[in-house]
């Protein structure tokens, strides 16, 4: 069974652009998560892997939960109580990873994880996320499926992501994509990204890159405009 090395700093140096640029999910699908699920005010929820918190801050706004982000980066964690105070919201975040918990989390009413769960042991943090959450209480992983793009800038930054960091590209791709790798669904109903592109990973071919890029997608929209349709989803798991 394929588990992705831990980098506890693999994305050092990505917190900006995950503030500014992941497409955030739409409340509409966090408010119907909270319904699915249940969740009231004073309930706790952990948003595990919370990067710069979208997730975490979502609920909050709502009201509907206690919420912590647990991540192993501290820049995402500044990034993240920035952006939780500009909302106006009280999340607590700590510093720490899927290989940290405890039952100090506990007990939790749901676990949330956005785009993470292929970065952690799968198995042993279900496993733990088991004691840590109550009755009828639940797992939800959300994620998303890029439908398309126009232009297609996606294709560009595959090919250029080929060209400066080769290694990192086919070793992440060789354990996600292979044989052995199990989809999330598996893990759910048995048990109840160093992103390529970061500066951390280009090293001293950054600027290179960022340049490479910017031609490329110059070339596909003089412009500067881009449209993207993506579809978020959300895999929910209840524990009996």
């Amino acid at each position: 069974m394929t588990t992705i090395p831990f980098e506890p700093r693999r994305f050092r140096t990505t917190a900006a652009y995950y503030s500014r640029f992941r497409v955030p999910y739409p409340d509409t699908l966090i408010e119907r998560v909270t319904a699915r699920t249940g969740l009231r005010p004073g309930d706790r929820l952990l948003d595990l892997g919370c990067g710069p918190g979208q997730i975490g801050i979502a609920f909050a706004r709502l009201g509907s939960a206690d919420v912590t982000g647990l991540d192993p980066e501290p820049e995402m964690l500044e990034a993240a109580r920035e952006d939780a105070a500009a909302a106006g919201v009280a999340v607590k975040f700590v510093l720490g990873s899927s290989y940290d918990l405890g039952f100090a989390f506990g007990p939790l009413k749901m676990t949330t994880m956005g785009r993470s769960f292929h970065w952690m042991d799968r198995a042993a943090t279900l496993a733990m996320l088991d004691t840590l959450t109550e009755p009828g209480g639940a797992v939800a992983l959300f994620g998303d499926r890029h439908i398309s793009s126009s232009p297609a800038w996606r294709e560009a930054m595959e090919r250029l992501s080929e060209r400066f960091s080769p290694e990192r590209m086919r070793t992440e791709r060789q354990l996600r994509h292979g044989a052995d790798w199990k989809k999330h669904e598996e893990f759910l109903l048995r048990a109840f990204s160093m992103s390529v592109t970061s500066p951390h990973a280009l090293g001293d071919r950054t600027i290179e890159f960022e340049q490479a890029l910017r031609n490329e997608l110059a070339t596909l929209s003089p412009d500067g405009k881009f449209t993207e349709i993506v579809e978020s989803n959300v895999l929910i798991a209840f524990r009996d």
